[in-house]
């Protein structure tokens, strides 16, 4: 009972707090689709020096630009090439582990994606991007009180107004998640 009413006092605290995105670090908007999702097949990536699709592991992209593959596939709907993308990644980046969590969660594998969103908050505790896709899978769980958990430690850590904020409050709030 008590829990109960712990989480209706904290979802009344959301109902009136302002809904802020803030640009930085993590970003408040789906991707725009490039020529990575508009022409290329099979996991490629647009590389715009040589004009074509590419596989991705055969280029000189840069981990940001990697990153930025996988965020738009996955958004797109194309999990295992995203992951494909993952493979060839950094292993040890926390934002590599926190997409590696994002694609599972979003393919249902709730158990194998915490592993990820643990492993990226272990590597990195300020990591509020991982914090807010694990907290929105317990929001999708009907775990509110572990995503409410999440949410304070997304502020204690000084994310209050960024899109990682926002976006699991509203989650809390609502029970919808995000796909970017």
């Amino acid at each position: 009972m008590r829990l109960v009413l712990v989480s209706a006092i904290a979802l009344q605290a959301f109902a009136f707090a302002p809904v802020v995105h803030a640009a930085g670090g993590d970003s408040s908007t789906a991707p725009k689709p490039t020529n990575t999702t508009k022409k290329c097949l099979f996991g490629r990536v647009y590389d715009k020096d040589a004009g074509r699709c590419v596989k991705p592991d055969k280029t000189n992209f840069t981990q940001d630009e990697l990153y930025d593959a996988v965020r738009e596939l996955a958004y797109d709907g194309q999990l295992e090439n995203a992951q494909n993308i993952l493979r060839i990644m950094d292993q040890k980046d926390d934002r590599v582990m926190t997409y590696w969590g994002f694609t599972y969660r979003k393919m249902g594998e709730l158990e194998l994606a915490n592993v990820y969103y643990n492993n990226a908050i272990e590597a990195n505790p300020d990591n509020i991007l991982a914090r807010s896709y694990m907290g929105q899978g317990f929001v999708s769980e009907g775990k509110t009180d572990l995503a409410i958990m999440q949410w304070r430690e997304i502020k204690a850590r000084g994310g209050e107004g960024t899109w990682a904020e926002t976006s699991l409050r509203e989650a809390i709030q609502t029970g919808l998640t995000y796909s970017y």
